[in-house]
């Protein structure tokens, strides 16, 4: 009996290699595995973070909402475009389209473009956070070195970033990597998201669906823009985000969305022939 357990313990001497690979394994997985449930409690759009924020932990008795708790006021309507407010607007914006071809020579003033801006920023966010930066870019220079960068990055996507069937999808637009309009319109407007904020006191504050908030000001500006006769372009820079928040030394929490070229069409401007879903293609009553 003691000649077996010898021979057993032996065994098991001989076997502790494997047994330390086993538990080191086990406490890898285990950590991963932890570090995996941590982070799919964050909810990221585009590898960006757009409703969670890392925050140190604290007690609910330390916790203070960013804004002020004030009693809350009666509600009193706006304007609005009635009579027939809803079909007005319609018949206003089905004007719209994405021009390519600005004209070089004619430049709003300053304050139309401000008027829109200000406008886009009643539009509703997250906890209203807010998280929106609105860059108005007209000197020559800057523009000319927003366009280096994008039509360097949009060489690039042409070639070997996009994929076949995305350029054959634009080919009907007829979207170039040079992007001319990007010199010819008088104003670009660069429109940041926010990923964060700070409070006034100095704390880190969470901007919750700053993505989505930013998204639904940039399509008001975009309303606003041809309300105000002005045309406009919405361009995506595929891969020129860091380079433009350098350029226009941006902090690092923002992040950009879109890119629009703002002015007025230059004479002969051509736009594709499109149509536009009918109304049942795109509403379902229930």
């Amino acid at each position: 009996m003691e000649l077996q357990s010898c021979w057993y313990g032996s065994k098991l001497i001989k076997q502790w290699p494997s047994i330390f690979i086993g538990l080191v394994a086990i406490f890898i997985i285990k950590y991963i595995f932890k570090n995996w449930i941590s982070q799919k409690k964050h909810i990221e759009l585009d590898g960006q973070d757009d409703i969670a924020v890392e925050f140190p932990k604290a007690e609910n008795s330390d916790l203070q909402p960013a804004l002020e708790e004030k009693p809350h006021v009666a509600y009193h309507p706006g304007e609005s475009l009635k009579p027939q407010g809803a079909r007005r607007f319609y018949d206003l914006v089905r004007g719209r389209r994405s021009i390519r071809s600005f004209n070089p020579t004619e430049k709003p003033d300053i304050s139309l473009i401000e008027d829109c801006i200000r406008a886009a920023g009643t539009s509703p966010s997250g906890a209203h956070t807010e998280p929106w930066t609105f860059c108005v870019v007209e000197d020559r220079k800057m523009k000319q070195a927003i366009r280096e960068i994008v039509e360097h990055e949009e060489q690039i996507n042409y070639r070997t970033r996009m994929h076949a069937q995305w350029v054959t999808d634009l080919r009907p637009l007829q979207t170039k990597p040079i992007k001319q309009y990007l010199t010819d319109a008088p104003y670009l407007i660069v429109i940041f998201k926010q990923t964060h904020g700070t409070t006034a006191e100095g704390r880190r504050k969470m901007h919750y669906y700053n993505e989505i908030s930013t998204s639904i000001a940039a399509g008001i500006l975009l309303c606003a823009l041809q309300a105000a006769g002005l045309c406009s372009l919405v361009t995506t820079p595929l891969n020129c985000g860091s380079a433009l928040r350098n350029l226009l030394q941006r902090p690092i929490n923002e992040k950009l969305l879109v890119l629009l070229p703002v002015g007025y069409a230059a004479d002969g401007c051509l736009v594709p022939d499109l149509e536009r879903k009918h109304l049942t293609d795109i509403m379902v009553k229930y």
